[in-house]
């Protein structure tokens, strides 16, 4: 086996997290799960990833025992995925999918270890360029997996059976890829062989990422352990810039908005528009395969033109089309031409999130002084995180109420946020180019 080999067990893992990030919530609305609680369930999931992020990121920096730590988290995931399958308790689904988000996020920085073992510093962000491509693809492949399977399946043996029979195929991915994990995983360094956190935290700060997942899930754990790692709140804090300051305000807002939006979907599309699970699937996967055909596109815009003013149009696009979604399923519902126009709303969606990951990087890197640009990456990624757990939550419950007015809210936050982010855009407006889009 080659020394990339165990990547094909991370891609099989990660085809089962693609499937159940969109699974797990179908399977919520599908045994009776509330439109709060399934904001509850979203805003759980992302917050879940950031702690398991810094406890394994923390234990295998100082340990250096990687193949364990992977194993573990692997286990969990599969341990996560059976809990879920084996229970209609609402509750209890909440507790499974934020350990699956758990093991997800406690996986992310160990991988970023176990994939430049071996390799010179300099060839380190082409190294996280290859894990990204391995787990980016396992992602959509899981999303594909879910769309035939459930289409498939739903008929003949009912929604919820065709959901719990799909969620013990992702258990047994992620127990498959332990198996081959066990056998394939590079072995733990000597310590004086393990890298410098500084210099792994600069590497990962200058890499491109492409992760397919991104136009949905957009928070990335693994960077945000290398990012954090070494922060001191006060020294960054007197060390922000007031366009800085202003960005970050921008970030909380729109993140919020996005998660808003994110957070109460499923059960708008599934149970109040009547898709079935196949179609959700599909909606999700064109999404993300809009964002992953933009990333390049966006990267050349963004070397020609101010990355903050691309972002504010990016912005202003998904403030549009996050309340269109409500519009067509009021003007169009459950037609084919609704259905239709919906993939499209869909697709500019994953477009406009390309744009926007791909000029957050450019922006916070030009409005950081180089001091502290590898923390203010950090706290991008730890503020969205948190941003957008929240806005899932507070979507929850809005749209137990309306979904024309949960959606119209998370419009009206990205609105805000790119009114801010054109405030940066008009105080530094030579603003130019390292473009990457921020996830891992």
């Amino acid at each position: 086996m080659d020394r990339d080999g165990w990547l094909y067990a991370w891609a099989i893992a990660s085809v089962a997290f693609g499937a159940g990030s969109l699974l797990v919530p179908l399977y919520f609305v599908a045994i009776g799960g509330e439109t709060f609680m399934l904001g509850v369930l979203a805003g759980v999931a992302a917050a879940a990833g950031a702690p398991g992020a810094l406890i394994f990121g923390r234990v295998a920096d100082k340990t250096g025992k990687r193949r364990s730590l992977v194993l573990l988290a692997l286990g969990l995931a599969t341990s996560a995925l059976l809990l879920v399958s084996l229970t209609e308790q609402p509750w209890l689904v909440i507790v499974g999918n934020g350990l699956l988000w758990f093991a997800a996020g406690a996986a992310a920085p160990v991988l970023t270890l176990l994939v430049t073992a071996g390799t010179v510093e300099r060839d380190w962000p082409a190294r996280f360029a290859v894990l990204n491509r391995y787990q980016g693809w396992g992602w959509a492949g899981g999303l594909v997996l879910g769309l035939v399977w459930t289409t498939l399946l739903s008929g003949p043996l009912g929604e919820i059976p065709a959901q719990q029979s799909l969620l013990w195929l992702c258990a047994a991915a992620v127990g498959l890829s332990a198996f081959l994990g066990a056998k394939w995983l590079p072995s733990d360094p000597d310590e004086l062989d393990r890298p410098r956190p500084s210099r792994v935290a600069r590497a990962i700060a200058r890499s491109r990422r492409l992760p397919v997942r991104s136009a949905t899930f957009p928070v990335g754990q693994g960077r945000l352990y290398w990012l954090t790692r070494s922060i001191h709140p006060r020294e960054v804090a007197a060390r922000f810039s007031p366009s800085l300051t202003i960005y970050f305000g921008a970030v909380v807002a729109f993140f919020v908005g996005f998660g808003v939006f994110w957070g109460p979907l499923p059960l708008y599309l599934s149970r109040t528009l009547g898709y079935e699970s196949g179609l959700v699937f599909a909606l999700y996967l064109v999404s993300s395969v809009g964002s992953a055909l933009w990333y390049d596109r966006a990267g050349g815009l963004a070397e020609r033109y101010s990355p903050s003013g691309l972002q504010v149009g990016g912005l202003l696009a998904r403030a549009a089309l996050h309340p269109a979604v409500a519009v067509v399923g009021l003007l169009l519902p459950v037609t084919l031409v609704g259905t239709a126009v919906n993939g499209i709303v869909f697709v500019l969606i994953g477009v406009a999130w390309a744009v926007i990951a791909v000029t957050a990087a450019s922006v916070v890197t030009q409005l950081a002084p180089p001091a502290i640009r590898g923390e203010a990456l950090g706290l991008y990624t730890a503020i969205s995180g948190l941003a957008s757990g929240g806005g899932s939550i507070l979507g929850g419950w809005l749209g137990g109420y309306d979904f024309l007015l949960a959606f119209g809210v998370a419009g009206g936050l990205v609105l805000v946020g790119a009114a801010l982010v054109a405030v940066v855009w008009r105080r530094s407006p030579t603003m130019s180019v390292d473009s990457e889009p921020l996830s891992a």
